[in-house]
């Protein structure tokens, strides 16, 4: 028997492990099963370069749970130990304390790879363990078995075996803090959070079914009781749709794959892009556009970072793009450190790289779409402009790309990409100081009134309804040359393009000045302001508008930010009250000299502004009504 002292110069190697590597105590089946990935991959690759001349059979890895004994076992066939490796991979940690491991190993191109092999990975064992053995032997056929225990301290023995077949057990004994990983339920979904997808078969129990004749019926034995066939219970998938040829998959293999990552999501994805790219860095994945409709928030976590099969994080945010986090899927790369340390991933350089690939493969892959069949591409945008709008706002090399296949779409339904609209409006639609001016509507409904008059004059309307409409008209206008947006609410149809084309009134000044306070006792003067506009006859009595640039600032609030837009979040919507002064109604309210009728019928014509805006409501609505009904 041998004994000895792990080289760690701390007493205990609890702090390395639980201050520096690992945030959560789960983390060691992860650790512990891909190690046995490795010896099996191992042994697997020795038999292709010819090393190893035996049978190597069934490399399946089984997880036990004693419960009575409190142990959990996990075990593998792969190439083992000898004497000297436990030696190497075990006891030689080499760490001079904490704080040196830090600073030698943080910014080494290779730290991924310390995680994977046997030590570092093998010690988050202590974080639930009281005791821990080793029972292993070689592939070499000199090799004698061994079995190496620790309690946690420096202090370990190594001792020969009877162990007969070559690979691994590591038992755990598990610790009185620990006992919720003696439950199966745990285990089980420690095994599909980490494991799901991994190279080699991993065992958890078995199943038992019931043996049926050719008709579906039980087969019974001698004692009449129906037979029972057992079964190892795999829980993984050896071979996930993002590690194979994209040109081996059908559409329905992508859906299938796609209900076997979200089982209780119901809607289909509307397509997938998959990677596999192997220069400058290593990357396979699939990621799958879901109708994101106008949702952002209830879409995120959605995409699993794995690094060689082996699950990292759900939590991609701050890892990949923030607008990439409304997508669904898989991305897999050993580029990517297998360190559970979140601020770790998003420093690592590599990552970044990775993050700005994905991103032009994304774009590119849009590009294709919109280009080889645009009414398929039109059809879906409803349910991804939401996911553009994001992209275009937060990445600027998105927003190039996004140019070519981004869409803009009118009331009436027809799409244009950015350039074609600019053309169809640039004529009708530019104001006297040479802008193009851009209307839209956030609501055909709500805004139907002022989207008629917009037409009336010639002009076309775009819907822009996604919560950030707002945020990417501020980026268009940044970005494109004398080009503005005005929500066509925004102001009297003759303002909304301004061409210097003013129209007389037949009302003057001191007629406005006459109506003005008549308006201005019917309504709340802390919220509306009110003004005269010469229209046309035909245009309404009376409007009520709200400034495009403080209605924007509000929008945009909504969705968070500081400073100027958090004051305007506090600040109470204002609006104008404007009177169409060449409208009949103007004339015949200043002709009423009876005052109660004028206040009548100028508390009517404001309420029926208020209602085209939907701003009529409660009291307010039923004194309305009952007015109409007395007038009727």
């Amino acid at each position: 028997m041998t004994k000895g002292k792990i080289k760690v110069s701390s007493d205990n190697i609890f702090p390395i492990i639980k201050k520096f590597l690992y945030s959560d105590h789960e983390i060691f089946l992860r650790e512990l099963i891909s190690n046995a990935i490795d010896a099996s991959k191992k042994l697997q690759t020795l038999e292709t370069i010819g090393k190893f001349k035996g049978d190597v059979g069934d490399l399946t890895i089984k997880v036990e749970v004693d419960k009575a004994a409190k142990t959990i076992t996990i075990k593998d066939r792969g190439v083992g130990m000898d004497e000297k490796e436990v030696e190497k991979y075990i006891n030689d940690i080499a760490l001079s304390g904490a704080e040196d491991f830090v600073s030698k190993y943080k910014d080494e191109a290779d730290v991924a790879n310390l995680i994977g092999h046997f030590g570092l990975g093998f010690y988050s064992s202590f974080m639930v363990a009281d005791n821990v053995d080793i029972i292993t032997k070689s592939y070499k056929k000199s090799a004698k078995a061994v079995k190496w225990s620790c309690d946690g301290s420096p202090n370990y023995t190594l001792v020969d075996d009877t162990r007969k077949e070559r690979g691994t057990d590591v038992i755990i004994h598990v610790a009185d803090d620990s006992t919720e990983f003696l439950e199966d339920s745990r285990i089980r979904e420690l095994l599909n959070k980490y494991c799901k997808f991994l190279p080699v078969k991993i065992q958890f129990g078995t199943n038992e079914e019931t043996v049926r004749d050719k008709d579906g019926n039980p087969v019974k034995d001698k004692d009449d009781k129906e037979k029972k066939i057992t079964t190892p219970n795999i829980i993984n998938n050896t071979s996930p749709a993002w590690k194979k040829q994209p040109s081996k998959l059908k559409d329905e293999d992508y859906k299938s794959f796609y209900r076997e990552l979200y089982p209780m999501n119901f809607e289909e994805p509307l397509f997938q892009i998959h990677l596999n790219v192997d220069y400058p860095f290593n990357l396979t994945g699939i990621l799958y556009f879901p109708k994101l409709k106008n949702k952002i928030e209830v879409q995120k976590d959605k995409i699993q970072l794995y690094a060689n099969q082996v699950f990292v994080t759900d939590s991609v945010e701050g890892i990949v793009p923030d607008f990439l986090t409304l997508l669904h899927g898989v991305l897999d790369s050993p580029d990517i450190p297998l360190n559970i340390s979140r601020s770790y991933l998003q420093n690592d350089a590599r990552v970044k790289q990775i993050a700005g690939h994905i991103t032009k493969k994304v774009a590119d892959k849009l590009a294709q779409l919109f280009k080889k069949d645009r009414k398929d591409f039109e059809s879906k945008w409803d349910d991804i402009k939401i996911f553009i709008d994001y992209g275009m706002i937060s990445e600027d090399k998105f927003y190039d790309k996004a140019l070519d296949f981004a869409l803009l779409k009118n009331t009436e339904g027809k799409f244009f990409t950015f350039e074609e609209y600019l053309k169809k409006i640039s004529k009708a639609q530019t104001d006297k100081d040479k802008k193009i001016v851009h209307l839209y509507a956030s609501s055909i409904d709500e805004q139907h009134t002022y989207i008629q008059a917009a037409k009336n004059k010639g002009y076309d309307v775009l819907i822009m309804d996604s919560p950030l409409s707002s945020h990417l008209i501020g980026k268009l206008e940044q970005k494109m040359e004398n080009v503005t947006f005005s929500r066509v609410d925004a102001d009297s149809v003759d303002k909304l393009i301004n061409k210097d084309e003013k129209q007389s009134s037949k009302l003057s000044e001191k007629q406005q000045e006459a109506i003005k306070p008549i308006i201005e006792g019917v309504i709340p003067k802390e919220k509306f302001s009110v003004t005269f506009e010469s229209m046309s006859e035909k245009d309404a009595a009376i409007s009520i508008t709200q400034p495009e640039f403080s209605r924007r600032m509000k929008d945009m609030n909504e969705l968070g930010g500081g400073g100027m837009m958090g004051m305007m979040g506090q600040m109470p919507d204002m609006y104008n009250l404007i009177v169409n002064s060449n409208h009949p109604f103007a004339g015949k309210l200043l002709k009423e000299k009876d005052k109660k009728k004028q206040k009548q019928l100028a508390k009517q014509a404001t309420d029926l502004a208020l209602l085209s805006q939907n701003m009529l409501k409660g009291e307010e609505l039923t004194k309305f009504i009952e007015r109409s009904m007395k007038l009727i």
